[in-house]
């Protein structure tokens, strides 16, 4: 009869250190439950310079139960999100994470998490079969969420410090360019460009006709279908529309089967004189690189949700979002691009410039 293996005494201190983590990482994973559920009943915008308010005040004007609204309230200020009077027993969002969670969109993060919990049953049978998740297959929370939580670092950046940093991009927006923002979701990218640059055309393209509707929907209501059309295309095969003098990927070419053929399919469709610009998640090269508080998101975001969506496509090369310069450069490079380079970076992002 075997013998189970001799079972490793642990360190008591380092036991404990663990532990501690483990308790505040428990906490983290049940309260993500709370924002969602507070950013679906607006909560937090009801608070949003409110000043102090008693938790009858918060149902009232949210219409919502006092009971559940106490309690939500203590659990919210266990984990540093609201403040507690404990004289007067009032609560109040302080301007922080009044602006974290109402002008950031933080709760955007907090719906791909739930996302996540609810698809686990999926990717846990992946992860027995080797087989792919597609992006489509995921609860609709992912989608909502992804655009919620990417939108506030795009509408940031990619004026102001992405497009500039591309040689010569600019100056060919604003007098009339033709755009393909490829895997472009709801739009979001798409619709930002658009507006900084009226004079140009603009094409978003996605394989997922949910968010094409979506994208669609909200281009209507602003007034931008005459600038943007959007089309139900895959990375591989979006219409070239006469050839383009930028085309886009943000934070989706990982996200890609057979990336190389999508950047093949990109040198296709450039005009001559046309730029790539693909935004990834920041990352190293080397693992251990990305043992860090961002990558623990980015990993475990990739494991969930990023890496199935590729190994659920043709030839399944599985980047991840923690892919790095490195690879990038070489998906580039084996596509025929002659140029790559980093044009500019943020904390959560790369940008790269590949040009024909």
């Amino acid at each position: 009869m075997a013998t189970l293996p001799k079972t490793v005494e642990p360190d008591e201190s380092r036991l404990n250190a663990f532990m501690e983590k483990a308790v505040a990482d428990m906490g983290a994973a049940i309260h993500a439950a709370l924002v969602v559920l507070g950013d679906k009943l607006g909560l937090y915008k009801a608070m949003a310079g409110a000043g102090w308010m008693s938790p009858a005040e918060l149902a009232a004007t949210t219409g919502t139960a006092e009971r559940y609204v106490r309690e939500w309230l203590d659990a919210n200020a266990a984990s540093g999100y609201v403040s507690y009077n404990a004289e007067t027993r009032q609560y109040q969002l302080p301007p922080e994470q009044e602006f974290a969670l109402t002008v950031l969109d933080l709760p955007g993060a907090f719906h791909i998490i739930s996302a996540c919990f609810k698809d686990e049953p999926k990717i846990t049978q992946a992860f027995r079969t080797g087989e792919g998740v597609g992006w489509h297959e995921h609860d609709a929370n992912l989608f909502f969420g992804t655009e919620r939580f990417f939108r506030p670092n795009y509408a940031n950046n990619l004026i102001s410090a992405w497009i500039p940093a591309l040689d010569g991009v600019s100056a060919k927006l604003a007098s009339g360019a033709v755009v393909a923002d490829v895997g472009c979701g709801h739009g979001a990218s798409t619709m930002l460009m658009a507006r900084a640059f009226p004079k140009s055309r603009f094409y978003g393209f996605d394989y997922h006709g949910g968010s094409i509707e979506y994208a669609r929907h909200v281009a209507g209501r602003d007034g931008l279908l005459d600038q943007i059309t959007f089309e139900v295309a895959s990375a591989k095969n979006y219409p070239e529309h006469g050839g383009y003098d930028l085309v886009t990927f943000f934070d989706c070419l990982h996200d890609m089967g057979d990336p190389v053929g999508a950047a093949r399919h990109v040198l296709s469709t450039l005009k001559s004189d046309g730029t790539w610009m693909v935004v990834e998640p920041f990352a190293g090269d080397r693992p251990e690189q990305n043992h860090n508080p961002i990558g623990r998101i980015f990993y475990a975001a990739s494991t969930m949700i990023c890496t199935p969506a590729s190994l659920a496509q043709e030839v399944g090369a599985a980047l991840g979002a923690q892919a790095g310069e490195e690879r990038i450069r070489n998906v580039a490079t084996a596509a025929g691009f002659t140029r790559f380079r980093r044009a500019a970076q943020t904390p959560f992002n790369l940008v790269f410039e590949a040009r024909p």
